[in-house]
């Protein structure tokens, strides 16, 4: 297990990371997750050992890290740029790190084998590095990474340099690899990765690490994550922008006072009581149109915009001069932009969030 006990750094006095804790079980695939500059790759260094934190503690299967030089906590890291030895084939690379560490030759050749095997690249040995395609020279520099067997791999923005399609078909792979990469291990391969991309956070990880400005906003499984986010900035980052102050003003039925009215929720949330000023999501997917006599929490809104996102298409509608944004399957036939619509949100889609 991993354990990250109050993790703080900064960089010329302006703090990077503010007491972080987070704690990692063996086996455990966890992304982390959010803007540049939110301080994911400065912890990810941290845990790595090639920066100090100001404060706090890193254990690793319960040893204290801070004083254990980088060469041998034994970890694996692949970054963005890969980092490979271009002059070097397929082979030479991924072996280089088993070769610094004394391994056999009979050892080596069938570590080699198998690492190959496991991403795809059989057959490859003798390849030259620059003759390879990106997600290629990915996959050998993933390779490369799991030779030694790492009881810890660490991943910074792995997919980052290719182009979206690539990493839209590695990325379900690259979890694929990591939950098998060493069947022997007890417990499993732990893996802390490191990516502003939401989909492919959701598609890799276990467990999602929310950040913001060096501090962990949410720590959740990706469809709970995405399903229910707990702030403002989660439920932003991830999309959702139709978030407005409200009051509670109702237990029966269940509401809250907002600039767009009274909207009814679908259940009275725990712990909340009457008047407390709340933070109101309203996700995209909550509208409904048409709306017909019995919808709930009816709006005239004014057609803003329309975007095409492929398998759906994302409306701008105004309530007064409050901007919303939704989504609708693409077979919806929409009125034009500047038409008066009725539409209603449904309760479920309407969530209340902590912080401001």
């Amino acid at each position: 297990m991993l354990v990250l006990e109050q993790v703080s750094k900064s960089f010329a006095g302006q703090p990077a990371l503010r007491d972080v804790s987070l704690r990692i079980p063996a086996g455990e695939v966890v992304v982390l997750l959010g803007p540049s500059g939110c301080g994911k790759t400065t912890l990810l260094r941290i845990v790595a050992g090639l920066t100090l934190p100001d404060a706090g503690r890193v254990l690793w299967q319960g040893q204290l890290m801070t004083e254990v030089p980088v060469h041998q906590r034994g970890f694996g890291m692949m970054f963005q740029d890969y980092a490979l030895f271009p002059h070097k084939n397929v082979a030479q690379n991924v072996v280089f790190g088993l070769r610094m560490l004394g391994w056999p030759a009979a050892a080596m050749a069938a570590r080699l084998a198998e690492v190959l095997a496991l991403v795809g690249l059989t057959g490859f040995e003798t390849r030259p590095v620059d003759e390879l395609s990106g997600g290629e020279q990915q996959r050998v520099a993933l390779a490369r990474a799991l030779a030694p067997s790492p009881g810890l791999l660490l991943l910074d923005e792995p997919l980052g340099a290719l182009d979206r399609a690539l990493r839209e078909r590695l990325m379900g792979e690259l979890r694929q690899i990591l939950k098998r990469a060493d069947a022997a291990r007890p417990g499993g391969l732990t893996a802390i990765y490191v990516t502003h991309d939401q989909a492919e956070a959701f598609a890799v990880a276990d467990r999602v690490v929310v950040m913001s400005a060096g501090q962990v906003e949410q720590v959740d499984a990706p469809a709970a994550l995405y399903g229910r986010p707990a702030t403002p900035f989660v439920a932003r980052f991830l999309g959702m922008m139709n978030v407005l102050p409200g009051r509670a003003v109702s237990q029966e039925p269940p509401a809250v006072e907002t600039e767009l009215g009274v909207l009814v929720l679908s259940a009275w949330p725990p712990g909340l009581a009457l008047d407390q000023a709340v933070q109101v999501l309203i996700r995209p997917e909550a509208a409904v149109w048409p709306a017909g006599p019995a919808a709930v929490n009816r709006l005239a809104a004014r057609v803003v915009a329309y975007s095409f996102r492929g398998r759906y298409q994302q409306v701008m509608l105004a309530v007064g001069e409050k901007a919303l944004q939704f989504e609708f399957e693409q077979a919806m036939q929409l009125p034009p932009v500047g038409e008066m619509v009725q539409v209603g949100l449904a309760p479920a889609g309407i969530q209340l969030l902590a912080g401001e």
